[in-house]
Formats: structure tokens, sequence, C-alpha cells
């Protein structure tokens, strides 16, 4: 058992070895995969783009060599705004190329993947490494100073943002406090106005309590005054008594009509007792002689 593994590895790593080593097939799959970039790029030009991916993956698949079907794939995600894979095809064209022509292309499009991503100091790091292979290249050279200018307003709208965090948050505080002072003041005048009324509706009833004593006292003295030496008081008088005279008293007109029907009485009485004695005298008669 153990020698049929050992076997299998020696043919293997044969296999690995030979194919490593052996020029001419390694020439014929990198021609292969370069007519399949070729005819990626023509279907590119025509707006052929699944055809050309098709057939750019397949270049790639028949030679890991093939930086320039790298390189152009990356190109076609990049059209199509699929930054991510773009930058996955530049990176392996940089780190496949094999001159630095090749390499600063490379670089000088992960440039741009980070520029479209707002990743400034990437941007700055791919462009110089683009310039270190190309130092003439102007247009490398202008996107890399614009990258750095980007980069500055970037960080200054940053700071701005934050500054501007940092005040609304201190706005925000002090609208806080100041709603928090007014929201007391409010109650504290509330509070204030409620005793206020309080007092008032105290002193009303003070005042009104005071006026019907003074109202009271009044009216008993006038009643006082009003009422005979030995009366007893109005308010201490039983109305039914007040308004029935006594027994066995009578009111002075009564013993004034008494007294003159007494009067009258005793007139007629005297002229009856007067009539009687007109009445009662012998008649002198003549004599009869």
């Amino acid at each position: 058992m153990k020698k049929i593994v050992y076997i299998a590895f020696l043919l293997a790593t044969f296999i690995g070895f030979s194919q490593e080593e052996n020029p001419k097939e390694k020439v014929k799959l990198l021609k292969e995969s370069t007519n399949l970039t070729y005819d990626a790029n023509k279907e590119l030009v025509s707006d052929k783009f699944v055809e050309a991916e098709a057939n750019y993956r397949k270049a790639i698949a028949k030679s890991d060599d093939n930086s320039t079907a790298k390189f152009n794939l990356g190109n076609a995600y990049y059209k199509e705004n699929s930054f991510g894979e773009a930058f996955v095809r530049y990176k392996e064209a940089g780190e496949a190329a094999k001159t630095k022509e090749e390499r600063h292309s490379a670089y000088h499009n992960l440039g741009n993947v980070f520029m479209q991503n707002k990743e400034y100091d990437k941007a700055i790091e791919a462009y110089k490494e683009a310039l270190r292979n190309d130092p003439s290249d102007e247009e490398t050279r202008y996107n890399l100073a614009l990258a750095k200018e980007m980069q500055k307003k970037d960080q200054q709208q940053k700071q701005n943002d934050q500054n501007n965090d940092d005040q609304n948050k201190d706005q925000d505080n002090q609208d806080q406090q100041q709603d928090q002072q007014q929201n007391k003041d409010d109650q504290n005048n509330q509070d204030q106005n409620q005793d206020q009324n309080d007092q008032q509706d105290q002193n009303k009833d003070q005042n009104s309590d005071k006026d019907k004593e003074q109202k009271g006292d009044e009216g008993k003295d006038k009643e006082d005054k009003d009422q005979k030496p030995g009366d007893q008081p109005k308010d201490k008088q039983d109305p039914e008594k007040q308004q029935q005279p006594r027994p066995n008293q009578l009111s002075p007109q009564q013993i004034k009509n008494i007294l003159e029907a007494m009067s009258n009485e005793e007139k007629k009485v005297q002229e009856k007792i007067n009539g009687k004695k007109v009445k009662g005298q012998p008649a002198k008669n003549a004599k009869d002689w």
C-alpha cells in the first residue's frame, strides 16, 4: 500500500515537473491564449461584452503569463463600471507583467479604480508605482496631482463635517439647556401665578367674611337702637309672639277703644238716669177745691 502511494506521488511530481519544464507546451498555450485575447479584443470593440469576457477568461485559463488578457479584461470591467472586478484584474496584470510598460499601465489603471471609489490615499500610491515604472508619463503625473488635490479637499470636507457635527451637537445641547431652563421658568411663573391667585382668593374670602361680620354687627346695633329699654331683643323674640299680642295685655289702641266705649256707655247710663228722674218726678195736680 505504501509503495502504491509513493509511486503515485512520484508520477504526479514528474508530470508537474515535465509540464513546467516543457517550453514548447508553454509556448503553445501562450499562443492559444494570445489568439483568444485577440478575438476578445475584437468583440469588446464591437460592444459584445459577454463574448469578450468569456474569451478573456479562456485566455487567462490557457496561460497565466498572459498579462495582456488580464489587463484588457480589467478594461472591459472598468467600462461596465464593475470597479471591483476591474481592481482584481488590474492587480493580476501588474503582478504578471514582464515589462515596466505593462506594469506601468496596470498600476495607472489601478489608480483610476481607486479614484472612482474616492479612495484617494490608495490612488496616490498606485500612481506613484506607475511613475516608478515610467516617470515620463504626463497623464499619470497629472492624475497623481489630481488625486492629491482631491485628497486635500476630502480631508477638509471631513474636517468641516466634523466641525459642523460638533457645532450641531453644541447647538443641540445649548437648545436643550435653553428649553429646560425655559420650561423651568414657565413652571416657576405658573407656580407664582397660582400662588398669587390663591392669595387673592384667600383675601377675597377674608374680605367677604369681614363684610358679612361688619354688616351683621351694623344690623344688630341698629336693632338694639330700635328696641326700648326692657324689650326683649328682636332676634330672640318668638315670631308667633310678634304676630299675636300676649294674653291679658291690651294694646294702646284697644285701651283707647275700651275707654271710649266705656265713656259712651257711661253717657248712656247717665242719660237713662236723667231720663228716669224726669219721668219719676210727681206731677203737681191742681188743687181740687
